[in-house]
């Protein structure tokens, strides 16, 4: 065919040889976009049932590949078992949704202008491949909201929609150049509202907003205004590396950092909503199938959020992805890397199952790095069996900070290992989208030798480096080390369960150097948290919330180490209950049963404080003898758990610990976080 290149000879999974037609992507050749590299995989010989009939590689030369709008992939593009289509790019292939700027005028004010398309919005803007930033107000820190409009104080519920709040003088102005493109971004408990202005009372000093925030704005449970920003101001622009887009007359105005001139830079801003969308019909049946992508740069989406769309669900939920999948089978993404993107890097959305990716890198990112979630009714719509294992994820939420590093919503059957997370806003890996204890697809979830650290940062608040949500049966967190986990004003936790969180094995975790808690339950039933390390939580140490009628957890030779008194903060209460042991055979009624009190159970585990003396240690207020008597710890012991160098965060056992005698189980630390390169070669 004129279009193909040359038939080549390359390796498969398995290393099994097979011959390939090999499709090249260069510009300047007769194929020159991946739409016309898709359109001659269609034209090439299929079977009657419309498989391919021999593999095809699809090469993208090095450099950059620009596009406009995303290469789509239908189930016509899929490939088969034994006939696969291969996606590989050259080293340095980038395929890039933005456009170059240039026509750069120096100004005698030494800013740099010019003028882009009239309609071309964006929120992003690069220079030799790092993000610059629209002017802020204030240039640092924050400012607090003051006062609370009539409807909306801050001690009424924090989901209640509110649509204005009082400003200190000075904080906000009606003249502004523009004001309908400055937006108010406002950090709340764990959501952050990005929010234009509609109006502004300078003499009341209340500004109203086009639509609602979807949370108060209230910080600290009430205590306080929330804190906020406000970006996009001309009259701001003043700080080398800032920019400002004037839509109304389509005038760009750079402030070049030392040393950069308009020859030596190239400005890059997004056009592109979304770079790869694989569409299957998974109700029809009508899959994209074995598919892959490799060694591949993906960069540059242009997206903003809709009218009505403040960006206040849960971890950024509502923003889309760079490369979105849905109905696909045995699709692969490897050695990749996603960035720079005014989204999610990836979604794994509905009907998607046998989906793998691994060891590549995303960040940074505006929002989220992996979200993998499917329907919670059709069978047909359910989403799972994706592996996410030995990637590097690191500056996520740089633009929506409550986005997640990965977010498994519906989804079941997935394996989330050896991954490096890093430098996020918010949650690192997050399981579960059902609050309470209703029936929910996320089952059988494997979240294994992680390595979170560095994440929060002090912005939002109620995060975990781990997140559990709802019902999840047979998932296990085990072998992830996680530290250095901050937050505002409450909920730095290292492991959190929250709302309706049952039936999870946790085991063989490291968790250290949080702000809050190392371990936090909200409310839960029947988890299973053994042999782990828990060690030097600055605010608290082990915390549960709500007290019910069942048992919440058992807590069973784990290791806590702590330089605070505390060792289980929060609501350790106990109540009646009822356990029914065995039926009646035959019959409905409960042959046997017993009234429990306990709504947890903590036993042969080692506690230990290199500064608060043993007998000063308290267990939810508790002495340890008091604690005892009311059945908790009847075999666990207060001693030195022999840490080679705790000080120095060197949590291995030394020969001899007295935590074996209970049973602990020493564990590798050093499997937490990739194990291959993660990224293009």
């Amino acid at each position: 065919m004129k279009n193909l290149a040359r038939v080549v000879a390359f390796f498969l999974v398995g290393c099994v040889a097979a011959a390939a037609i090999e499709i090249r992507v260069e510009p300047g050749t007769e194929i020159s976009t991946l739409i016309e590299a898709r359109d001659a995989i269609r034209k090439l010989p299929h079977t009657n049932s419309g498989e391919l009939t021999e593999p095809v590689r699809v090469t993208l030369a090095t450099g950059i590949h620009r596009i406009d709008k995303p290469l789509v992939l239908t189930p016509v593009d899929s490939g088969n078992a034994a006939a696969p289509v291969v996606w590989r790019g050259e080293s340095g292939a980038v395929i890039s949704g933005g456009r170059e700027i240039k026509g750069w005028k120096v100004g005698a004010d030494g800013r740099w202008r010019t003028t882009v398309s009239s309609g071309w919005r964006f929120t992003q803007l690069f220079v030799n491949g790092e993000a610059r930033s629209r002017p802020r107000l204030p240039k640092q820190g924050f400012y607090r909201v003051a006062g609370f409009p009539e409807g909306c104080p801050p001690k009424v519920h924090y989901h209640t929609d509110c649509k204005s709040f009082e400003f200190k003088p000075g904080d906000i102005r009606a003249d502004w150049h523009n004001r309908a493109d400055v937006e108010v971004i406002v950090y709340h408990y764990w959501t952050d509202s990005h929010l234009p202005i509609e109006s502004v009372d300078e003499t009341s000093r209340i500004v109203t907003f086009v639509h609602k925030a979807g949370k108060v704005f209230a910080d600290g449970h009430g205590k306080e205004g929330s804190r906020y920003i406000v970006e996009n101001v001309k009259e701001a622009l003043g700080e080398p590396g800032e920019w400002y887009l004037d839509r109304a007359d389509g005038e760009l105005t750079y402030l070049p950092k030392p040393g950069e001139t308009p020859a030596s830079v190239t400005v890059v801003a997004p056009v592109a909503k979304a770079l790869l969308q694989l569409a299957g019909n998974p109700t029809k049946r009508r899959l994209v199938q074995h598919v892959s992508f490799e060694n591949l740069i993906f960069k540059h989406t242009n997206w903003q959020l809709p009218k009505g769309n403040s960006n206040d669900g849960q971890g950024s939920s509502s923003i889309p992805a760079a490369i979105t999948l849905t109905g696909v089978r045995d699709v692969a993404f490897s050695r990749c890397r996603v960035a720079d993107t005014g989204t999610w890097a990836f979604e794994i959305g509905e009907g998607c199952r046998r989906t793998a990716i691994t060891a590549c890198e995303v960040g940074p990112v505006a929002a989220g790095a992996i979200r993998v979630g499917g329907s919670d009714s059709h069978p047909l719509l359910r989403t799972g069996e994706i592996t996410i294992e030995n990637n590097h994820i690191h500056d996520y939420g740089t633009v929506y900070p409550s986005a997640v590093g990965v977010l498994l919503t519906h989804a079941d059957s997935c394996r989330v290992a050896h991954n490096h997370i890093h430098d996020g806003f918010y949650t690192g890996i997050s399981v579960g989208w059902r609050w309470g204890y209703g029936e929910s697809p996320s089952r059988n979830n494997l979240v294994e030798y992680n390595h979170i650290h560095d994440i929060g940062k002090g912005l939002l608040s109620d995060m975990g480096a781990i997140y559990t949500l709802g019902r999840s049966p047979g998932t296990i967190i085990r072998g992830n080390r996680i530290h250095h986990v901050d937050a505002s004003y409450y909920g730095g936790w290292g492991i959190y369960n929250d709302e309706g969180s049952s039936y999870i094995l946790i085991e063989n975790n490291l968790v250290h150097d949080t702000k809050y808690a190392l371990y936090d339950i909200h409310y839960a039933r029947d988890l299973m948290v053994r042999n782990n390390i828990f060690a030097f939580g600055e605010k608290e140490t082990i915390k549960r919330g709500k007290v019910e009628p069942h048992r919440t957890v058992t807590l069973e030779r784990n290791i806590v180490y702590n330089t605070l008194p505390e060792m289980y903060h929060g609501n350790w209460k106990d109540m009646e209950h009822s356990h029914y042991l065995f039926p009646q055979k035959g019959k409905h009624q409960p042959q046997r049963s017993e009234t429990r009190t306990q709504t947890f159970l903590a036993d042969y585990n080692c506690y230990f404080s290199p500064v608060v003396k043993p007998e000063e240690l308290r267990f939810a207020g508790a002495s340890f003898e008091e604690w005892r008597q009311r059945g908790q710890d009847k075999h666990s012991m207060v001693a030195d758990p022999g840490f080679v160098d705790a000080e120095s965060r060197d949590f291995r056992l030394k020969p001899g610990s007295p935590v074996l005698a209970l049973g602990f189980e020493p564990f590798d630390f050093k499997k937490a976080g990739v194990q291959v390169p993660a990224g293009p070669e």
